[in-house]
């Protein structure tokens, strides 16, 4: 079996929402806007998935939409905001450490005229709620910030980003992109003040292709897409009822001791990869399930494919692209042999500290292999 902790990644899918999208694909198969039978059960469906994810997240199931993916409803409450707030302002404010699915769209308003103000985090990778007051503007339309970020682990003052802008009497809307929280920490949409909110299944173990997107009741905003008028208009398109039913029993096979299980398992983990040689802790992350580290001037990729030769899998924490380092580690303000060496370490209940003694052996192997050669 291999050695899985990149689950911040991805999760593999439990069996519960397998065999849920199986019975849906071979025996629920209606479309749900057909008036036959066999239509109308997979409707009826559908409204007891939403219902379901509903009940775990903490919300209506009227201000639930089923999306593809995190990326499609972070795209859409980022563009469809600031469409919302055009005629009040012209001004967004985000961090430094969104994912990409938020910073290239309002990257793409930016380029359309928008002024953006980018929060950069301290070093232990937290933004500050002061900043944020300071940022606020009377032209401010949208406000996103995530709830706990995807490298780092850390958590996000979205609550207090909410009461900052009732206290300043903003017209700016609050999209919040929680893939990373759900059902990792708690929370619900009111609690945290969102008017938007963003998920994705595969990060609970539910399949790829199945995301929702909530929406406070009340805020009108324009569709993703035109077409054939279902998910109460807002997203058209026949709807991914398998990955519905998947989705929903992802939620509700998680168990209320599975955040406790994985903290466990990841402070372990950063107890035994203390012991590595010249490996340093970048953050300890406030979620559950996500730490990251490093080995000064081992580059990342390399450690990355030894360890997988190795069976054990992680995430360079990099993102890697034309060989710039993650665009989350550089806002930390790294030292440049740090950087270069991160690793992000990311659990799920399935996690266990045999899996990280095989990582911190791994990682013990490496630099000991690298030193003999010197």
């Amino acid at each position: 079996m291999p050695i899985y902790l990149d689950n911040a990644a991805t999760t593999r899918v439990c069996p519960e929402a397998a065999q849920a999208a199986l019975e849906a694909m071979t025996e629920g198969y209606g479309n749900p806007s057909s008036g036959y039978a066999l239509g109308q059960a997979a409707a009826a469906a559908l409204k007891e998935h939403r219902a379901a994810v509903a009940g775990r997240l903490g919300c209506a199931p009227e201000e639930l939409v089923f999306t593809s993916c995190g990326t499609e409803g972070d795209n859409w409450a980022v563009r469809a905001a600031a469409e919302y707030g055009r005629r009040k302002g012209r001004h967004i404010i985000t961090t430094a450490i969104e994912h990409a699915a938020v910073l290239e769209p309002v990257k793409a308003l930016a380029a359309q005229g928008y002024e953006v103000t980018y929060l950069k985090p301290d070093r232990s990778g937290h933004v500050s709620a002061d900043a944020l007051r300071a940022a606020l503007r009377p032209d401010t339309v949208l406000v996103s910030m995530m709830l706990v970020n995807n490298e780092l682990g850390t958590l996000l003052p979205v609550a207090e980003a909410a009461q900052a802008i009732r206290d300043a009497g903003s017209p700016a809307l609050l999209h919040c992109d929680a893939v990373q929280a759900f059902l990792k920490v708690p929370f619900t949409p009111a609690e945290l003040g969102v008017d938007l909110l963003t998920l994705s299944g595969h990060k609970i173990r539910a399949p790829k292709g199945i995301g929702v997107q909530y929406i406070r009741r009340g805020l009108n905003l324009r569709p993703l897409l035109t077409g054939g008028g279902q998910e109460g208009g807002l997203r058209p398109g026949t709807e991914p009822t398998a990955q519905a039913a998947a989705l929903a029993a992802a939620c509700a096979a998680w168990q209320e001791d599975y955040p406790a299980r994985i903290q466990e398992v990841k402070e372990y983990a950063l107890e035994s990869l203390s012991a590595v040689p010249g490996l340093e802790i970048i953050s300890r992350g406030d979620a559950p399930h996500i730490c990251a580290v490093s080995l000064p001037g081992y580059p990342s990729e390399m450690l990355v494919r030894e360890l997988s030769d190795r069976g054990v899998y992680v995430s360079s924490g990099s993102a890697c692209h034309r060989g710039k380092p993650s665009h989350v580690f550089a806002a930390l303000g790294l030292p440049k042999r740090t950087l270069m060496g991160v690793l992000r370490v990311s659990f799920s209940p399935e996690s266990t500290r045999a899996d990280v003694d095989a990582l911190a052996g791994g990682l013990t192997e490496i630099t000991k292999t690298r030193i003999a050669a010197r």
